[in-house]
């Protein structure tokens, strides 16, 4: 046949029969992730050009601009992509699933779960692999402070929180509260460690912290063994499965004047060397110290400490150590990070200046990279700052959340990805397509989820609260129990206002449902379960008058008198007489 387009003909047939399996672009989805070219500036090429602007003559810059604007563009695509190549920051995945500044993160070794903890009194848990390019969010929020339903509700900011390195169900959570927590991966608590008794005045006698926690960590080498720092002045180390009381007990004694012997420990990092060899404990205090021991013990005396770490009563947030440790990093509150080396513990080898955001955010961290060969760390401008570990001279300067602060970093070593926190409540999740495995190229690997138009609460025609008898499920042993199949009954608060009334005017209000209400299901359990419950339904006179006639034929409590009982005998009064009051007696 002459003119015969065969693959055109193919078209109009299917390839296949059955279920269709929905297929993504996945190139599209993740080229959507990109991020700005501007994000790829290194940070040597924007000193120098502050320095090069702000020293040449003004018709030495002419020169230069129109001498270097055709290198400019061929070198800035072998930069990036250099740049690109070394660290895993070209793509990014953004969650918003906090309301408040998220000031810690945390991953399993194996990358497939996500922790973030904030100043809104919660920790958000996120699954890799159940996430999609359109249902980016956390599959469970947990408030670690939360008590027995029964106890009064108090909601404490969440300071660190951490996967065990050695055992990951458990984790590690401490709060603005004297009793840190470990939880399990699902985030339900296992331990909760003890509060001290603050009225005794030596700490070595106390079975736990008797103010605020600050930080933690898990021990490297033993499983059941973690640290934490209070603002008691002490560090304790505790096991994970005891929470009644602490195996160590750590006191700092401070020599500044007027602090009566006690300081508040900011920051604490518990660390061996990967090639093998003694760990190390370092901790640091408010009155500019750190120390170090060993993390094997004993914890009587530190075996180096120094005095003048970093500026007085300035807050030393971070302290971490190299992987193979002998390198150890600190940012202050001075404004400043410094390098320290675990041989020479007097000096430090390299000092920088860094803005510090420890006053407003004290849980602002430095970390070293999973190779120890770069050193991470946020900024106040939201810039994230890949440092030489060498000269602590930037290597990479990114904006993440330009505006506002970069509190958390966060660099796993399996994925390969950057996951950082900041003040406006972001995490954003920075890889590199080529270079990163699972984790957000994963996510955008797959196809968006279809959504429903019920899934949609400006759309849905559902009521937010529904009927009791549609959201109240009788189980076989007859309680009733609240479904959760539905949309309105997973989320019972979207489309309501403030009052607890629809927004939509055209949907009447519905009173609150409670248990007591007559519905079908309601109405049952209450006639099972609740003794003499059907008395509230009754008169009360009736119900008494019904027993008169029985209580007379056959009474129960004067039975024994009733053949002795002598009849009542009345006056008869006729009709003609009338019944006079008595007379009132005269008063004498």
């Amino acid at each position: 046949m002459d003119g015969f387009d065969e693959e055109a003909f193919k078209k109009f047939f299917p390839t296949s029969f059955g279920r269709q399996e929905k297929t993504a672009n996945v190139n599209a989805q993740i080229n959507v992730t990109k991020r700005a070219e501007i994000s790829a500036a290194s940070g040597k090429d924007l000193i120098s050009a502050v320095v090069d602007t702000d020293t040449k003559p003004s018709d030495e810059k002419k020169k230069d601009d129109d001498s270097n604007e055709s290198d400019g563009d061929s070198n800035d695509s072998d930069d990036d992509s250099d740049e690109e190549d070394e660290f895993p920051v070209s793509h990014e995945l953004t969650l918003k699933t906090h309301d408040r500044s998220v000031t810690t993160l945390t991953v399993d070794p194996s990358g497939s779960r996500l922790i973030t903890g904030s100043t809104d009194c919660t920790i958000k848990l996120h699954d890799f692999a159940s996430m999609t390019p359109s249902t980016v969010r956390a599959f469970k929020s947990v408030d670690p402070s939360a008590k027995k339903q029964s106890a009064v509700q108090e909601s404490h900011a969440v300071h660190y929180a951490a996967f065990n390195p050695l055992s990951p169900s458990y984790v590690m959570v401490v709060s603005a509260t004297p009793q840190p927590r470990i939880l399990d991966r699902d985030g339900e608590t296992i331990t909760e460690f003890v509060k001290g008794d603050m009225y005794l005045r030596d700490l070595h006698h106390t079975k736990g912290h008797i103010s605020e926690v600050t930080s933690g960590d898990w021990s490297p080498t033993d499983e059941n063994l973690c640290v934490t720092a209070g603002s008691d002045s002490t560090v304790r180390i505790w096991d994970a499965n005891i929470g009644r009381s602490q195996k160590e007990v750590i006191m700092h004694k401070s020599k500044v004047a007027g602090s009566a012997g006690r300081s508040k420990m900011t920051a604490v990092r518990w660390a061996s060397p990967k090639q093998g060899g003694p760990n190390v404990l370092i901790a640091a205090a408010l009155d500019g110290s750190m120390m170090m021991w060993g993390g094997n013990g004993p914890f009587t005396r530190p075996s180096a400490e120094v005095r003048d770490a970093h500026t007085r009563d300035t807050w030393t947030s971070s302290v971490d150590i190299s992987s193979d440790g002998r390198l150890v990093i600190t940012k202050g509150g001075d404004n400043t990070i410094k390098l320290w080396d675990t041989r020479k513990f007097k000096q430090p080898i390299t000092t920088a200046a860094h803005p510090s955001s420890s006053f407003r955010y004290p849980s602002s961290n430095i970390i070293f990279s999973p190779t120890s060969a770069n050193i991470l760390t946020g900024s106040e401008t939201g810039h994230l700052h890949i440092l030489n570990p060498a000269t602590l001279k930037p290597e990479l300067v990114t904006p993440v959340t330009p505006g506002s602060p970069l509190i958390s970093v966060l660099w796993h070593e399996k994925l390969n990805q950057i996951i950082t926190g900041s003040a406006n409540a972001e995490t954003h999740v920075l890889y590199n397509p080529n270079m990163s495995t699972k984790g957000a190229a994963l996510v955008m690997s797959k196809a968006p989820k279809r959504r429903h138009i019920d899934d949609d609460p400006a759309l849905t025609m559902d009521l937010s609260q529904g009927i009791s008898g549609d959201s109240v499920v009788v189980g076989s042993n007859g309680v009733p129990h609240y479904s959760s199949s539905t949309w309105s009954a997973r989320h019972p608060t979207i489309g309501l206002t403030a009052s607890g009334r629809p927004r939509d005017p055209r949907r009447p209000h519905l009173p609150a449902q409670t248990p007591f209400a007559k519905s079908q299901p309601d109405e049952r359990h209450i006639r099972e379960n609740i003794p003499l419950s059907s008395m509230r339904d009754e008169d009360p006179r009736e119900a008494l008058l019904k027993y008169a006639e029985q209580a007379e034929k056959d009474p129960v409590f004067t039975k024994a008198w009733k053949e002795t009982q002598p009849t009542t005998i009345y006056r008869e009064i006729s009709d003609d007489e009338e019944i006079e009051p008595e007379k009132k007696r005269a008063k004498r």
